[in-house]
């Protein structure tokens, strides 16, 4: 079902057509969803693009025994093949600093028995660099890992996600210095390792960020914060930039 076909049966259509809009520019202010700006103590920060990622979905195969009549040497541990592997990940992302980012957030480990040696182990990759070169230097090193593990288990790896690294466009980045610039407010050059609308926005229009501090890089979660001298300077630096692109003057 497509969503043109979805949003006619409950109603929610609408009556305007969906035609090409075309955009002259697109500029988004955000907290920075980690800890640089703050550690820095610079309030904004220039956004330069956004890190290109790739996922994965591994499964490592072994066999389920009971935990204490099997002997070390001959078990099939895919639990600890897994560790190895979630290991790796981390140091694959250290090998491509300062950009590079690994991480394992999930994880479903089977039977999930206090007293059985894990049989199967599921987990998922995220690999995020600024460039496919980095990409896909960091897929064959877990590939590579994943062909290595010990006998008696099997590993596979899919790649389920692919976004490519997002540059944002010149003027509009220069734009929001400018106005940083203009402020007197300190700042710096960054790059977003997160998706935003923006990431989106920049293949078919002009678009930069903006971003502000956020207390210890925290975001999604309950105890978000942000001061609100770095929201209000955000604010004015977006309202700077988008008059320059407008080239209407300030008042």
């Amino acid at each position: 079902m497509s969503v043109a076909t979805a949003l006619e049966q409950i109603g929610y259509a609408g009556t305007t057509p969906c035609e090409h809009f075309p955009i002259k520019a697109y500029f988004e202010a955000h907290i920075e969803q980690g800890p640089i700006l703050e550690a820095r103590r610079d309030t904004i920060g220039v956004v330069t693009g956004a890190l290109g990622q790739r996922w994965y979905d591994v499964t490592v195969t072994g066999m389920e025994a009971h935990a204490g009549p099997t002997p070390m040497e001959l078990r099939k541990d895919a639990l600890l093949v897994a560790a190895e592997l979630i290991r790796s990940v981390n140091q694959i992302a250290l090998a491509h600093a300062p950009h590079g980012r690994g991480t394992v957030g999930w994880l479903d480990n089977y039977p999930n028995s206090r007293n059985v040696i894990p049989g199967r182990v599921k987990f998922s990759v995220d690999f995020r660099a600024p460039s496919d070169e980095v990409l896909l230097a960091m897929d064959a090193s877990i590939r590579k890992a994943c062909a290595q593990h010990g006998a008696g288990v099997s590993v596979d790896i899919e790649q389920v996600v692919y976004f490519p690294p997002q540059p944002f466009h010149a003027e509009q980045v220069n734009a929001v210095r400018s106005a940083a610039d203009q402020l007197g407010l300190s700042h710096t050059e960054i790059v977003s390792g997160a998706g935003h609308d923006a990431v989106y926005l920049a293949r078919v229009a002009p678009t930069a960020m903006i971003f502000i501090p956020c207390k210890d890089g925290i975001s999604h979660n309950e105890i978000e914060d942000a001061k609100q001298e770095h929201i209000t300077a955000g604010g004015n630096v977006l309202l700077l930039a988008m008059l320059a692109q407008a080239r209407i003057a300030p008042r």
